[in-house]
């Protein structure tokens, strides 16, 4: 009867534990509440980052235009007046941005700037070569891109471009790096 008895509790424990397979309610509350909080701290951090990616576009190709125009006016004594001229496969709408070069470039000035589709998130760029008249300088360039401070601030983004002054400033705005 003892054996009989051990082997009947052991087939009761043995159904008692294939009917408590799973989760309880509490248990699922838990980890639904945890990866909530996880979520809200972590997707902000990740918006901002994906802004910073939408705005490489916009930087890299204002310093490449820069690059590409000094490259340019070392060479032909000018500067290119559309990017077909710079060779350099720039398009003029991009992903993220619209690329124009605003005024024509002139003798002594090479300015193109990057306006943003999103202006609400994305910030907009502008970028300036300017050619130094005096000084030691003299005959070189000296290149400038800038950035608004935030998105939608409308701050006037713009560069000084002064041709006695060998460094190209930001009059808005923060200087691109």
């Amino acid at each position: 009867m003892n054996a009989n008895f051990q082997a009947k509790f052991l087939q009761h424990l043995n159904s008692k534990k294939a009917d408590n397979e799973g989760f309880t309610l509490i248990e699922l509350l838990v980890v639904i509440i945890i990866i909530g909080i996880l979520a809200a701290i972590a997707l902000p951090s990740f918006l901002n980052q994906a802004a910073k990616a939408r705005q490489a576009e916009g930087k890299n190709n204002i310093g490449a235009v820069n690059r590409s125009q000094q490259s340019f006016r070392l060479e032909n004594d000018a500067f290119a007046t559309d990017f077909a001229e710079l060779k350099i496969g720039i398009p003029t709408q991009g992903n993220n941005y619209t690329f124009a070069m605003t005024p024509v470039p002139t003798a002594t000035l090479a300015t193109v700037v990057a306006t943003a589709a999103d202006q609400q998130s994305v910030r907009d760029y502008i970028g300036a070569v300017v050619v130094i008249e005096t000084g030691d300088a003299a005959g070189q360039t000296a290149a400038a891109a800038c950035g608004e401070e935030e998105p939608v601030d409308g701050n006037g983004v713009g560069v000084v471009p002064d041709a006695a002054d060998p460094e190209a400033r930001c009059t808005g705005g923060i200087p691109v790096e």
